[in-house]
């Protein structure tokens, strides 16, 4: 049994008669770094050596703030899409306010679709889990509080397509850029 559990923590998963190291391959080794530059941190994967501690810190020393400019300019360019999308309403029908509110409220709905409201439906496919608990999983993730408690990919029970885990890192880049001018436009009406 000992065994079992270091064979588990070192990445090796049990799948029928075979095993795998899905855990450190490609994509899973992407994913990792995309959680701990997003600081994620799920807590499921991690280094298990000090010279692996010793690069995950040096990576995140720099990738921390790469991703913090690369989110920036993320979510910049997403804002300048709905302008440039207001502006051009604005022009067409001479909608001066209207334009403006009806870009926001279709950013708003379309980023509530994209990264909130069907993402629970592919996790409910690939994982298993309801949706609710993947409605629950996507806002944890894109909020990076990230408790561990639902990690994509985890399950020894099911095969996982090659592309999954890249597509879902891709997910929480644009979805956190996106919660972020969400929760950017929130603090203006508050304030």
């Amino acid at each position: 049994l000992q065994g079992i559990i270091q064979a588990y923590k070192s990445g090796i998963t049990l799948q029928g008669n075979t095993t795998s190291l899905g855990r450190w391959d490609y994509s899973g080794s992407f994913f990792f770094s995309i959680s701990a530059i997003t600081t994620i941190g799920y807590g499921n994967l991690s280094p298990s050596t000090a010279v692996g501690r010793i690069f995950c810190i040096v990576f995140a020393l720099f990738g921390i703030p790469l991703n913090l400019v690369l989110l920036n300019e993320i979510g910049h360019l997403m804002l300048l899409g709905v302008q440039h999308c207001a502006r051009r309403l604005e022009e067409v029908f001479h909608w001066q306010n209207k334009a403006s509110f009806l870009m926001k409220t279709c950013a708003l709905v379309t980023g509530l679709l994209l990264f909130l409201l069907l993402p629970p439906l592919l996790f409910s496919d690939k994982e298993g889990w309801s949706y609710e608990e993947g409605f629950y999983y996507s806002f944890i993730t894109l909020s990076t509080i990230g408790f561990g408690d639902y990690v994509i990919g985890m399950n020894p029970d099911r095969t996982y397509p090659s592309w999954y885990k890249n597509v879902i890192s891709l997910w929480i880049l644009f979805g956190m850029a996106w919660l972020a001018l969400v929760i950017k436009f929130c603090i203006n009406i508050l304030e």
